[in-house]
C-alpha cells in the first residue's frame, strides 16, 4: 500500500468512527448474491452447492429476499440437514439485520457465535401446514459486543414439517430493519371492519385482541401506497367493547386507515365486478379453495369452503360459508369456521345431519349437523351446530384422530349401521386413504386403508343404471381419479381388484365433494376449479358447476358419468335451435347469442374422418378431431369417445371458465378461459370434409347473483 492510499483509508476509517450513528453507512456482511457460498463452509445437503435462484422445486412460493438469491435450506426437500457458516468478522455497528423465513423449530434457525458461544439466535416462523415462505426483517442488538469477532451459522437440522430455513442480506447498521408495531384501539360500534389490502404487498400479520384476549389474528397484505380493495372483518360479536389491533408496521409508512361500516365495501359493485363469473360461486371477497362441509338440511344446500377472507391468495384458512336453495343461486354468510389461532388452521373437511342424534350433539326432534375438519395444530376435530350450520361449537375430547394427514371426509355405512371417517394419511413416504369407524361421532377407531390418493378423499355409494337393483361404492381423492368397488363398512374392495384408477374430470378440477342428505337421492358434486384466477379482482378462485354423478355400464367396465345438475336449465334464456346443420369447409357458420355467458349442446352425427370440427363459443376454441380421435379445449386434449358416428357436447361458458361434457358427461372439462368474456357469438368451421350436427341448442345463461344475495 502507497503511503497516500494508507492516509486515505486511515482518514476515511476515522471520519466514519466520527460520524453520528444515523449518519454511518451500512456494512454488508453477506447478501448472498453469487452462485457459490464463498468464504461460507456448508456442511450436509440441506444448503446445495450455492445460494438459491429464489423457490426450489416442491417448495411454496419463496418472497421477500432481496437480489435474485438467497440461503435456502430447501434443497432436497425438508428431509435434508446441514450447516452453512460464516468466516469471521468485526462487529462494528449498533445491530445486525437480516431476513429470515422459514421453519420456526430450534433446528431450523441463525446464531451469532461469538468467542465459541452462541449469543444471539433466531427461526422463521412456521411450525405447521400453512404458513408462508415470505422472509421478513429480524433485528439483535450487538451494541454491547462492538469490536469483537463473530461468526454467523445457519443450521438445519430437522426432517420434518417446515424443516428447512431461508436467510438473506446480513447488514450491519445503526439502524433497525425489523418492523415496529402499529397499534389501533377502536370502540367497536358498527358490524364490519374494512382493511385496505394492497394485492402483492408484504404480507404482515395482524391481531384483534378484547381485554387482552386474542380474538383473530391472521396475515394480510395491508395497503402501503395503493388500495386495491378492502377485505372486511366481521366485529359484530365485539359491538360495545374496545378493540386494540396490531400489526407490522413498514418503514416511514403512514398507517393506512381501517374503517368501521355497517355495510360491505363496494357493495354496489358486488357481484358486478368484470370478472365475476355469472353462474359458478365465487366469494365475495378474497381466496376460495376446497369446497367443504356439503350437506342438506331443511331446504338449503351448504357451502363451506376453505377461505382466505382477508387476501387474493391462499393463506389464513377459514371455513367460508353460503347458502341455496338450487346449488345455483347463493347466498354469503358469515365465517362458519374461524381458527383456534394463528398457525392452526381450520383445513377441508365436511359434515352430515346426524338424524337419529347417536353423538348427543342434539336431540331426536332436532337432529343436529356434525362436521369434521382438519385443525393444523391439533388434528382431526368434530364440531356441531344446532341453528343450521350458522355457528358451530368445539367437540371438548377433539382431537378425535391424531395422524400425519389431513381432510376428513363423513358418512354413515347403513349396512355396518355405524359412522365412517374417510382421511388423507401419509406413512413411510406413502399416501394413504384410511378409514376410521365410530358408533357416535365422537369416538374412532382405525379399521383400513388404501393406498395410491392424494388429499381431500370422498366415498359414496351409487346405484348402476339400468335398474337392476346393483349398488357400488366410489372412492377418490383430490385429483378426481377414482375407483368403483365394494365398502363393508371397514374395508374398500376395488371392481375386480382392479386398482387402474379412472377419471371422468379433467383440467382445472381438484378436491371435489359430494352432498350428504339430498332431499332426492341425488348425488351431487361440487369441485375446486384450481387456477382458473381473477387478475385484479377483490376475489379469486371459483367453483365448478354443480353436477350429478351416476354410475352406468360400458364397454370398459362401469364408470362414472357427471352432467351439470337440472336446476341450470331455470337459467337459460332466448333459446335458439338449429337442426341438421352441414358444416362445409371455408364456410364457417356464425350465431349470435346477444349474451357472453351461454350454454351450447350438439350432437354431431357426421365427423371427417381426416379433419375437425371447430366450435368457437364467445372466442374459446373447442376442438374435435376426426385423425387423432381427441377433443381439445385450450391445453386440454383428451380422448373423444364416438359411438356409433355420434358424440355430444354440452358448453357452458362464463366470464372467466369453459366447461365441456361429453356424451351425457362420460368425460368433463374444465378450463380458464384464454380470452376476456366478451364475445358473443357461436361459430362453427370444419375441415377436411362435411360436419353433420343432428342438433344445435344455443341459449344464455342469466346471472345468480341478485340484490338479495349481497
Amino acid at each position: 500500500m502507497t503511503r497516500s492510499v494508507f492516509w486515505s483509508v486511515l482518514f476515511l476509517s476515522a471520519f466514519a468512527r466520527s460520524l453520528p450513528a444515523e449518519d454511518r453507512p451500512d456494512i454488508v456482511v453477506a447478501d448472498f448474491e453469487q452462485e457459490t457460498y464463498g468464504d461460507w463452509k456448508a456442511t450436509g445437503e440441506a444448503f446445495g452447492p450455492g445460494p438459491a435462484a429464489g423457490t426450489l422445486p416442491g417448495q411454496m412460493q419463496v418472497d421477500g429476499f432481496e437480489g435474485k438469491r438467497l440461503v435456502n435450506s430447501f434443497a432436497g426437500g425438508d428431509g435434508t440437514v446441514g450447516t452453512l457458516t460464516s468466516p469471521p468478522f468485526t462487529i462494528e455497528r449498533k445491530y445486525l439485520n437480516f431476513l429470515i423465513g422459514g421453519g420456526a423449530h430450534y433446528d431450523t434457525r441463525i446464531d451469532l457465535l461469538v468467542d465459541g458461544k452462541v449469543v444471539q439466535s433466531a427461526s422463521g416462523p412456521n411450525d405447521r401446514p400453512g404458513g408462508s415462505e415470505r422472509l421478513e426483517w429480524r433485528t439483535w442488538d450487538v451494541a454491547a459486543l462492538s469490536g469483537q469477532k463473530g461468526v454467523l451459522r445457519i443450521v438445519d437440522e430437522h426432517r420434518g414439517g417446515w424443516g428447512h430455513v431461508s436467510v438473506d442480506q446480513v447488514v450491519q447498521s445503526d439502524r433497525k430493519r425489523m418492523a415496529e408495531p402499529a397499534r389501533w384501539d377502536i370502540a367497536v360500534d358498527k358490524a364490519y371492519l374494512w382493511l385496505p389490502v394492497q394485492t402483492g404487498a408484504p404480507r404482515q400479520r395482524m391481531r384483534f385482541s378484547v381485554d387482552g384476549a386474542v380474538v383473530r389474528e391472521f396475515e394480510i397484505e395491508l395497503a402501503q401506497d395503493r388500495t386495491d380493495f378492502h377485505a372486511f372483518a366481521d366485529v359484530t360479536a365485539f359491538r360495545g367493547k374496545n378493540l386494540v389491533i396490531e400489526s407490522q408496521r413498514r418503514g416511514d409508512s403512514p398507517l393506512p386507515a381501517i374503517e368501521q361500516h355497517d355495510g360491505l365495501p363496494a357493495a354496489d359493485a358486488l357481484y358486478q365486478e368484470t370478472l365475476r363469473p355469472q353462474f359458478h360461486f365465487t366469494s365475495r371477497r378474497g381466496w376460495l379453495n376446497d369446497p367443504n362441509g356439503l350437506v342438506w338440511k331443511d331446504g338449503e344446500y351448504h357451502l363451506y369452503y376453505q377461505h382466505n377472507p382477508y387476501g387474493h391468495g391462499w393463506g389464513n384458512m377459514h371455513w367460508g360459508h353460503a347458502v341455496s336453495p338450487d346449488l345455483l343461486r347463493w347466498k354469503e354468510l358469515p365465517i362458519g369456521i374461524y381458527p383456534q389461532k394463528f398457525g392452526d388452521w381450520a383445513f377441508s373437511g365436511s359434515a352430515v345431519v346426524d338424524e337419529r342424534n347417536e353423538s348427543g350433539f342434539g336431540t331426536k326432534d332436532k337432529p343436529p349437523l356434525v362436521g369434521a375438519y382438519t385443525s393444523t395444530g391439533r388434528g382431526e376435530c368434530i364440531v356441531y351446530s344446532n341453528d343450521n350450520g350458522r355457528t358451530w361449537t368445539e367437540y371438548e375430547g377433539n382431537p378425535v384422530v391424531r395422524h400425519v394427514g389431513r381432510d376428513p371426509r363423513l358418512l354413515y355405512h347403513k349396512g355396518s349401521k355405524q359412522w365412517v371417517m374417510a382421511l388423507y394419511s401419509e406413512q413411510d413416504g406413502k399416501r394413504w386413504i384410511t378409514f376410521h369407524t365410530s358408533p357416535d361421532l365422537k369416538s374412532w377407531t382405525f379399521a383400513s386403508r388404501i393406498e395410491g390418493f392424494f388429499e381431500c378423499p370422498d366415498l359414496v355409494e351409487l346405484p348402476v343404471a339400468g335398474g337392476s337393483g346393483e349398488t357400488r361404492w366410489v372412492l377418490y381423492g383430490a385429483d378426481g381419479q377414482y375407483l368403483a368397488g365394494a365398502f363393508d363398512g371397514k374395508v374398500f374392495t376395488p371392481e375386480g381388484n382392479d386398482t387402474r384408477k379412472q377419471r371422468v374430470w379433467h383440467g382445472n378440477f381438484y378436491a371435489a365433494q359430494t352432498y350428504s342428505n339430498t332431499p332426492d337421492g341425488r348425488c351431487i358434486q361440487i369441485g375446486w376449479a384450481n387456477g382458473i384466477v381473477s387478475p385484479g379482482m377483490p376475489f379469486n378462485q371459483q367453483m365448478t358447476i354443480p353436477v350429478e354423478l351416476s354410475l352406468r355400464k360400458t364397454g370398459e367396465g362401469i364408470r362414472l358419468f357427471a352432467v351439470p345438475v337440472r336446476e341450470l336449465k331455470s337459467l337459460e334464456e332466448a333459446p335458439q335451435q338449429r337442426a341438421e346443420l352441414r358444416i362445409e369447409p371455408d364456410a364457417p357458420q356464425t350465431i349470435d347469442v346477444g349474451g357472453t355467458e351461454m350454454r351450447v349442446r350438439t350432437t354431431v352425427v357426421g365427423l371427417p374422418s381426416q379433419g375437425e370440427l371447430v366450435i368457437e363459443v364467445g372466442g374459446e376454441k373447442v376442438v374435435c378431431s376426426g385423425k387423432t380421435a381427441k377433443l381439445t379445449v385450450r391445453d386440454v386434449t383428451v380422448d373423444l369417445p364416438v359411438r356409433d358416428s355420434t358424440f355430444s357436447l354440452d358448453i357452458l361458458l362464463d366470464r372467466r371458465s369453459i366447461e365441456v361434457f361429453v356424451n351425457d358427461g362420460e368425460v368433463a372439462i374444465s378450463r380458464e378461459r384464454a380470452s376476456r368474456p366478451e364475445g358473443k357469438t357461436v361459430r362453427l368451421s370444419g375441415t377436411g370434409g362435411t360436419t353433420r350436427i343432428r342438433s344445435l341448442d344455443i341459449s344464455r345463461v342469466r346471472s345468480v347473483w341478485a340484490a338479495e344475495s349481497r
